[in-house]
């Protein structure tokens, strides 16, 4: 048996100086969805997410709450590993930054760069955000209200001087802009890549890499008074999960190079700059693709803690549900632009595309077999020009919806599946089955067959967006779930004629708001 070819996917791990949000979940849904779909397509496939638990911003939230880090970290990683399970992801593994296998792989990718000489000492003074865990020029500073220093991000600077190794970061100018030129879709959307080109073009300084401020972070190897960067250990946490240090081991073979890191846009060039010159150094092949996808604002405003407008996923899910929510954040917006999440936009997609399409078009159909055709799965008879050419549009949906998923874009591929239902809807109206009832029952059966048909399908096809929705549908149609992959897609895995059926119950509820008190 040969062989399934590999696919590796991360989400950034999440900073847990604070609680998940919408975001959080948007992310790691983006990943959840392009793992399930490679999976059903065939793939061996390692999906990681997980929690970055280092920093200063950690240790200051810690002390400000009167906790250890450790206990801190271990409360909130907690909490980033409930939302996975409630928003039903399927990660197959959760790294966090504490564990000692994350550790042995920070040290031993320092040595790597240590030995290739790419990391020197010296002293750094500067410009730091602790809130960004970042470092910017003076002329990439703002000026505050009261004529303090702010980061291009409106966080607070302060002024950093101390000891601290850095990283040969300005050696790596043209070997990055190769990279991105090789691979035409190495960064995501295209204008990231130009925007990560033209910072890579304008110079890059050498990075500092370590810090003596602070103690709660990886001790640099063989100097314990410094701690490593928290972008040197964070981003090697891809690595961590897939056995680093030994690459000669079976998963690292297997799943190195990463064949995406999603991330969001705002640490886009940590994740196509700064990694990839790390890995270059420690001669490592950098990831296949970088993809940087938009923000969410909240009925049109930008979402913050201060204007109290944060967009709780559980709050969401418990009134919209699991499945409804996840095709709104996949459906919604073009994947890799910045979106808006509105009350009226998520009603909208409930209850016109899922209650009112799919979710109307299985219903029906499968109603009118369960009470016409003694609860069994009718026989097909000889096929009309409307029969076969929904057929052939339906068996021809999985190469499209790749084409898609392909280049991330969810919601293009959602569409694709979509548009087949509405076609599908207007096909079942345009037939007529329950006027076939009396005068051409045979004529109603394969109508009903057809639509049947279109029904399994599309639920194999939403299966990576709505997995529990989809399945509820396969169940109704009695598919067995070893005949639930993508190779059961066209006319290979047809309805068997005659299997019974029981009485199907709706599986998108229409959403009706609740009346204000």
């Amino acid at each position: 048996m040969t062989a399934k070819p590999a696919f590796y996917i991360t989400t950034p791990i999440y900073y847990v100086n604070d609680i998940p949000h919408i975001g959080h979940a948007y992310t790691t849904l983006a990943c959840d969805v392009m793992a399930r779909f490679k999976r059903l397509d065939g793939y061996d496939v390692m999906f990681l997410t997980g929690t970055d638990e280092h920093g200063q911003k950690v240790e200051k939230s810690a002390a400000a709450k009167g906790k250890q880090p450790i206990e801190f970290c271990d409360e909130v990683s907690q909490r980033f590993r409930d939302l996975a399970e409630f928003m039903n992801f399927s990660h197959d593994d959760f790294v966090r930054t504490t564990e000692e296998r994350h550790k042995i792989a920070c040290q031993a990718l320092w040595r790597k760069l240590e030995d290739s000489g790419n990391i020197y000492l010296d002293k750094y003074s500067g410009w730091y955000s602790v809130r960004d865990e970042a470092y910017y020029t003076e002329g990439e500073l703002l000026d505050g209200e009261g004529g303090e220093k702010l980061a291009p991000t409106g966080a607070p600077v302060e002024w950093v001087e101390e000891e601290s190794y850095f990283f040969k970061l300005s050696a790596f100018e043209d070997k990055l802009l190769t990279w991105y030129d090789q691979l035409p879709e190495t960064v995501l959307p295209k204008s990231r890549k130009n925007e990560v080109k033209s910072f890579v073009e304008g110079g890059l300084r050498d990075l500092s890499v370590s810090r003596t401020s602070f103690s709660w972070g990886v001790p640099v190897p063989g100097n314990d008074k410094h701690i490593m960067y928290v972008w040197i250990d964070a981003l090697t946490n891809y690595l961590t999960a897939i056995g680093y240090p030994d690459m000669a081991g079976e998963a690292f073979q297997k799943f190195w190079p990463a064949d995406v890191h999603m991330v969001g846009k705002d640490i886009l060039r940590f994740h196509a700059v700064y990694w990839p010159a790390f890995l270059m150094a420690a001669d490592i092949a950098p990831p296949k693709r970088v993809f940087a996808h938009g923000w969410w604002t909240n009925e049109g405003q930008k979402i913050s803690k201060s204007i109290g407008n944060v967009i709780d996923p559980f709050e969401i899910v418990e009134e919209f549900g699991l499945d409804q929510v996840r095709y709104f954040l996949m459906r919604e917006v073009p994947f890799g632009n910045d979106g808006d999440f509105s009350r009226n936009a998520m009603m909208s997609r409930t209850n016109a595309d899922l209650a009112g399409g799919l979710g109307n078009l299985a219903q029906r159909s499968l109603s009118m077999i369960f009470k016409n055709c003694d609860g069994q799965i009718p026989v097909c008879g000889s096929l009309t020009e409307d029969d076969t050419t929904i057929l052939a549009a339906l068996d021809s949906q999985l190469d499209k919806v790749r084409d898609q998923m392909e280049n991330q874009m969810f919601h293009k591929a959602l569409e694709v599946i979509f548009n087949l239902e509405s076609a599908a809807n207007i096909y079942f109206n345009d037939q007529a089955p329950w006027a076939l009832k009396k005068t051409d029952p045979e004529r109603m059966a394969t109508v009903l067959y057809v639509t049947a048909e279109i029904v399994r399908q599309m639920a194999l096809l939403i299966q990576p967006f709505m997995p529990d929705s989809a399945a509820k549908l396969l169940d109704q149609l009695k598919i067995p779930a070893d005949q639930r992959g993508f190779d059961q897609l066209g006319e290979v895995g047809r309805l068997a004629s005659g299997v019974a059926l029981d009485k199907p119950e709706g599986v998108f509820p229409r959403y009706v708001e609740a009346e204000k008190a």
